[in-house]
């Protein structure tokens, strides 16, 4: 498609966000759970046409080449629906943030509260993971924002089924505007940068993918003044300390590799060098239950590289020796992006310093990094995880976190 023509389309798909953002926005709650429960429905229906959609997708992207992590985001089967189904169903009963609350009172007899105002249009740019389209999508909804959606071309037929068959209908179905949330449908990468430069129409977007797209959107956005909330890197770390339990380690290791393509999955494994003969031997077993190979010191790459993005080389972990848990949190904190880092071990005053000196947004112990996820950890699905170091919403990004502070001044007695 033509430049100009892509352009277009990223305009007609924002004003059409915008004349519908007006309707969610005075939206009754019953309404916006109502459209959430008529997604699930519609998912759980069977969901034929979007699973049609997808084995498409899939053939395409074997074909291109695509390597294991990449496939295993973009894959849908009966089961990924499902538990899509149940997570929008989960939020539809999600109760809604109070709209406005008291602060105090204030001289002359007023009386000061802040307000929730819905941002209006927001729009959204991720991978090609077909789920990320009904996430942001019920994400947008329940906190009565509308939203421009734009997918790696690898998932559109998938996203667009999602879109038509699903998403729209039940917009409708709960009369409202099925407008309101559009989906890009050009392929190419002009229509992300399009997206991200229009301040009037589309003020806020969410960027998630790969870091350095993710980084050259945020810096467009920035020329052309619209906000992003950025995830552009990931990998989970793991400490393990000279007092880890081998078996826990061994469980720990399991539960970070469950999936290789996605963000929170275990990509450097520190261990103690007091540890390192007998703990290596666990690690190395574990990772060939889950078909994944060990980087081993010494090393020709960063120690955060981030094999999910790697394709061909999806199945493996960086491991390296650390001093203790000290220089664990630091290399987490300088050498990695950030997103998340667990220690195991027995040893109480070991977890604590790592947990004291890592900065990063999430922090376990004895724990999978996999739970840094806005569902596991807050009960509802998300529009991305967010790690910048501002203030602002931190982490896993959810419908609560998707609107504007207001602070109202009014007559005590009003």
């Amino acid at each position: 498609m033509h430049a100009t023509d892509i352009a277009a389309e990223v305009t007609a798909c924002g004003e059409a966000a915008r004349a519908g953002a007006r309707d969610l926005a005075a939206a009754p709650g019953e309404a916006i759970d109502a459209a959430l429960r008529g997604m699930a429905t519609l998912l759980a229906g069977p969901a034929t046409a979007v699973l049609t959609a997808n084995a498409a997708d899939l053939a395409d992207g074997e074909a291109a080449g695509l390597g294991r992590g990449l496939l295993d985001r973009l894959r849908l089967d009966e089961a990924r629906i499902a538990e899509m189904a149940r997570q929008i169903s989960l939020l539809a009963a999600a109760p809604f943030p109070p709209a406005r609350r008291e602060l105090r009172g204030l001289p002359g007899g007023l009386v000061l509260a802040e307000r929730r105002v819905p941002v209006g249009v927001i729009g959204a740019n991720y991978e090609a993971r077909p789920n990320v389209t009904a996430d942001v999508a019920s994400q947008l909804l329940k906190s009565r924002n509308a939203g421009v959606l734009r997918t790696g071309a690898a998932a559109l037929r998938s996203a667009a089924a999602l879109v038509d068959h699903v998403i729209a209908p039940a917009l409708a179905g709960a009369g409202l505007d099925p407008g309101a949330l559009q989906l890009v449908r050009s392929a190419g990468r002009q229509a992300a940068t399009e997206l991200v430069s229009r301040p009037g129409l589309i003020p806020l977007v969410i960027l998630r993918g790969s870091g350095e797209m993710t980084r050259t959107l945020a810096a467009e956005a920035a020329r052309n003044g619209v906000r992003t909330l950025a995830h552009a890197d990931g990998g989970g770390v793991l400490y393990l300390d000279r007092a880890a339990d081998p078996v826990l380690a061994a469980g720990v290791i399991t539960a970070s590799l469950d999936r290789l393509g996605v963000c929170n999955r275990l990509n450097l494994l520190l261990v103690h060098a007091a540890g390192w003969d007998s703990l290596l031997g666990v690690a190395e077993t574990a990772f060939a239950a889950r078909g994944v190979v060990a980087s081993l010191p010494p090393h020709d790459h960063p120690l955060g590289h981030e094999w999910a993005l790697d394709a061909g080389h999806e199945a493996t972990v960086t491991v390296a020796p650390v001093a203790g848990p000290e220089e664990a949190a630091s290399i987490a904190n300088e050498q990695t992006s950030g997103l998340a880092a667990s220690v195991v071990t027995a040893d109480e005053g070991a977890a604590r310093a790592f947990l004291a000196a890592y900065t990063g947004t999430g922090a376990f112990w004895n724990a999978s990094t996999r739970l840094l996820d806005g569902f596991k950890l807050r009960g509802v699905p998300e529009t991305g995880i967010n790690v910048d170091h501002v203030p602002g919403p931190r982490g896993p990004v959810t419908f609560e976190d998707l609107c504007l502070r207001q602070y109202v001044v009014t007559p005590a007695h009003s």
